[in-house]
């Protein structure tokens, strides 16, 4: 029988604390809009967003359902559960780890959408439908190193389906559709090429990473990587007990999640940090308020404060800022934080009310 890898934990990464971050808080939160990370090679990326996988508790699935759908949530299935439960029969149950599904460079559209057999369809009136790679990821991980290599169309394709949740095909007048809903994560070398400004900015989080320059931490990567390769089940082991915790933290964050409120001041200061930061469009000032109420909810809050606002705008204005020619990309920090804290009495008039937004 063949023996289950195991997976490096992702407690025991060492650093790349915004990253581990980033990662967290769309596997809290999956309608953040996925997660694009950018820096050199062997920075711990794609370790990270396996071990994040990993971490996660285990879901429960159609046992032989194409898309791994939801046993219990009608509305996010796919035409053939629903067919099926309407013939009053009981869906098979599998419980099973979320998956992280890889996505090549080299792919092509069909591979990625699937395909539709348009011949059965005209002969017969059946839609015989090919599962992609959307298929696979649905309610898992999509994972697409060298993203900025992809072809642009299928980049849209990916961006558009992790938005809406659904994989939608049409060929020669025909229509299927499917759930995807995925948690999409981008990793990317800048120096091989950017991708396109409008592709960026539907990437709902963006992280830089850079090797760890502390010698000390350096010693510690090593070591614990040279533990890990020689008793990979003893080195879980012992990273097990970080390990439940982090679970049980993401999984109590996901319940507060819905309950989290956020007052018109702190939307007021999200839309000042968006304009001064000169960032175009709204989709930045959206992103800052769904992501502030998941950091709170993952530390257990249910209102949202202005510290919460400053530890996630870096990540959703790294790649939203405007940049003059051979600038390299990054956030002024420092900006954000005087932005946040030069607030203190602005906006604290009688007519605040809160909203309910998720």
């Amino acid at each position: 029988m063949e023996t289950k890898r195991v997976t490096y934990p992702f407690t025991a990464i060492v650093g790349q604390e915004k990253m581990k971050s980033a990662l967290i808080l769309n596997a809290v939160n999956p309608r953040l809009g996925g997660v694009l990370i950018r820096g050199e090679k062997g920075t711990a990326k794609s370790t990270a967003v396996r071990a994040l996988a990993d971490l996660l508790p285990e879901i429960e699935v159609v046992a032989d359902c194409n898309f791994g759908c939801d046993p219990h949530t009608k509305e996010k299935m796919c035409q053939e559960c629903l067919a099926r439960l309407e013939q009053v029969e009981d869906l098979p149950i599998l419980r099973r780890k979320i998956r992280v599904v890889d996505l090549p460079v080299s792919s092509t559209e069909d591979r990625v959408v699937g395909t539709l057999d348009i011949e059965q369809a005209i002969k017969k009136g059946e839609k015989r439908f090919e599962p992609g790679i959307l298929a696979e990821a649905n309610r898992g991980i999509l994972y697409v190193d060298e993203v900025n290599l992809l072809d642009d169309h299928i980049v849209d394709v990916l961006l558009d389906s992790a938005a809406m949740g659904v994989n939608i095909m049409e060929r020669e007048g025909i229509s299927y559709s499917h759930p995807a809903q995925f948690i999409l994560v981008g990793t990317m070398n800048p120096e091989e090429g950017e991708l396109r400004p409008q592709l960026l900015d539907r990437f709902g989080l963006c992280m830089n990473v850079e090797g760890i320059a502390d010698p000390d931490l350096r010693v510690e990567v090593v070591k614990r990587r040279a533990a890990y390769e020689e008793d990979p089940v003893q080195f879980q082991k012992v990273w097990q007990e970080e390990e439940n915790k982090l679970q049980e933290a993401i999984v109590r964050a996901k319940d507060l999640l819905e309950q989290v409120i956020i007052s018109d001041d702190m939307l007021h200061l999200i839309a000042r940090i968006a304009i001064e930061m000169h960032v175009d469009g709204h989709r930045a000032d959206i992103t800052i308020m769904k992501a502030a109420k998941t950091f709170a909810a993952f530390h257990g809050r249910e209102k949202v404060s202005k510290e919460d606002i400053q530890m996630v705008a870096e990540m959703a204005l790294q790649h939203r800022m405007r940049r003059k020619p051979f600038q390299k990309p990054g956030v002024e920090t420092g900006k954000i934080e005087g932005i946040v804290h030069g607030l203190d009495h602005v906006h604290t008039h009688a007519h605040s009310h809160n909203h309910k937004v998720s």
